[in-house]
């Protein structure tokens, strides 16, 4: 078997644990797998590293490093596979839950060497799946790429669409490291949706009927000439609050003053867009493109409301399930003739042609049967990455790769049989104000309570005391694979309700639109 000695530039706070991988890994990972070099990070020492990966052990075995001396340089051994393999340092730019799966997804993929994350967070870093890089400022273009020179970064992932929209994709591309991401200007299909409804209307893609204003009396004159229910966007990027479903007139006026009058989203809500109403079931809809060609991810479906039963404010997201039941084969086809492939091809014309994952949010109108375009977000959904990623079985840093040099056609996907749910566990009064730096215990004993779970990391990080805590909103994403969606239902619960953690809350009933009423309480 073939082994090549890696030699790496000092990193210096290297060292990692693998303290919540447990049963888990021997569900998700199949021994036959390639092991490859992956970085956790953590501030407790420098080190030289010596390893030597055997393709036939577990993947999940070469996290669990030891510090052996105060020396520069770093030195593994990984299985190559034979020379006629390509083999990538990937850098994934994040740090939520959406980038823990991805890095997740990516550690497990034959073809790459190494992950690093930036700034990345406590879970990603401890569970092994990346080397996080929190000083590494990810709007500064020069500064990410210094980061790839020095450490051979092959491919870099760029998630968060505020950096998409400053253009680090832009100056990633033009210093010639392959990028998987849009550049600014195609980046604006989520970061203005005035400009993706324009899209929409000059290439005959569906979407609800809108009109765009900034100021806020003719505003509140079109929203009484239309009547509620209603809703109301903020134009720009809002980190997935910037939408308000109003049901009475006096709730849309309120909206459109929040925005357009008080500025509670800033430059983001300077310009609104009042959208009718459409009655109908919601869906995610994802595809990889890369220019000119576009694939289609599997199916899946989240749920935006904070509240059991779809009630309260939207949020970025409580959960998700995959695959969607909603979403048949056959209306899967349609999204992609009817909406995803007349985008990349207006894109393309407008001269600014998109690659990377489209994020399709739909509306199954209830009239009709037939999607609605509603948003389009240019990353994964958080949470639908989630579970997207724990199905996923194809070699993601290598299908990355490909969309990024626009190698995609003929590109299929493997995704494993079954179903997947994600159940967030979010901190108590959000999406409002909330506590943070709470202590949060029990994550091992969660994902050992059953086969293939996983907890996702999106808030966390650990205080003086080496206590885990909670730091965000939305702060972990408890996953499960299941024979079907029931049983990943289950699965998930089971390993929510082992957390030990007062302060957060959850949604009780995600996968409620998949089940008969009957069937759907977990306590029955």
């Amino acid at each position: 078997m073939a082994f090549t000695t890696l030699r790496l530039p000092p990193y210096p706070k290297l060292v990692t644990n693998n303290r919540f991988s447990g049963i888990f890994a021997s569900q998700f990972h199949s021994s036959a797998l390639p092991s490859r070099l992956v970085l956790g990070s953590s501030s407790s020492c420098v080190g030289t590293l010596s390893l030597s990966i055997n393709h036939h052990s577990s993947p999940w075995s070469s996290t669990a490093f030891t510090c052996f001396s105060q020396t520069s340089e770093l030195s593994v051994s990984v299985d190559t596979y034979g020379s006629n393999t390509e083999r990538v340092v990937v850098l994934v730019i994040g740090g939520g839950g959406r980038e823990h799966a991805l890095c997740y997804a990516l550690q497990r993929s034959p073809s790459c060497d190494a992950v690093f994350c930036a700034p990345g967070n406590a879970g990603i870093s401890t569970s092994g799946n990346a080397t996080c890089i929190p000083d590494l400022d990810i709007f500064d273009s020069s500064a990410v790429i210094s980061f790839c020179r020095k450490w051979g970064v092959g491919l870099v992932v760029v998630e968060p669409e505020a950096p998409l929209v400053s253009g680090l994709a832009n100056d990633l591309v033009t210093a010639g490291i392959p990028t998987f991401g849009p550049s600014a200007e195609a980046a604006a299909l989520a970061g203005s949706k005035d400009f993706m409804k324009t899209i929409c209307h000059k290439y005959g893609i569906p979407t609800a009927k809108y009109q765009t204003f900034s100021d806020a009396s003719a505003a509140k004159q079109y929203i009484k000439e239309q009547g509620a229910p209603i809703v109301i966007k903020a134009d720009g990027l809002a980190a997935g609050k910037g939408v308000a479903v109003a049901s009475t007139l006096e709730e849309a006026y309120k909206a459109v003053d929040s925005m357009l009058v008080e500025g509670i989203f800033g430059s983001a809500g300077y310009r609104v867009i009042v959208e009718e109403f459409v009655e109908g079931e919601e869906a995610s809809f994802f595809a990889l493109v890369d220019g000119e060609n576009a694939i289609p991810l599997e199916s899946a479906q989240d749920y935006k409301r904070v509240g059991d039963g779809d009630t309260d404010p939207n949020t970025g997201g409580m959960g998700a399930y995959s695959p969607a039941p909603v979403l048949t084969k056959e209306l899967q086809n349609v999204v992609m003739e009817s909406i995803i492939l007349p985008t990349v091809k207006g894109m393309s014309m407008e001269g600014c042609k998109f690659v990377g994952v489209l994020y399709a949010g739909l509306l199954i109108d209830k009239k009709s049967g037939l999607p609605k375009l509603i948003e389009y977000n240019v990353r994964f959904g958080d949470s639908e990455c989630q579970v997207l990623m724990v199905r996923l079985e194809s070699d993601l840093a290598k299908v990355m790769l490909a969309t990024s040099r626009g190698e995609l056609k003929g590109v299929s996907l493997k995704w494993s049989p079954g179903s997947a749910m994600v159940v967030v566990m979010a901190s108590k009064g959000y999406p409002g104000s909330y506590e943070k730096e709470t202590v949060i215990r029990n994550l091992e004993e969660a994902e050992c309570v059953a086969p293939a779970v996983k907890v996702f990391h999106a808030g966390t990080a650990f205080d003086s005391d080496g206590n885990l805590i909670g730091t965000g909103g939305r702060v972990l994403g408890i996953t499960a694979k299941g024979r079907d969606l029931e049983e990943a239902r289950d699965k998930a619960y089971l390993a929510v309700e082992e957390i030990n953690w007062p302060e957060g809350f959850y949604r009780q009933d995600i996968g409620w639109r998949a089940f008969p009423q009957k069937q759907f309480s977990r306590n029955a």
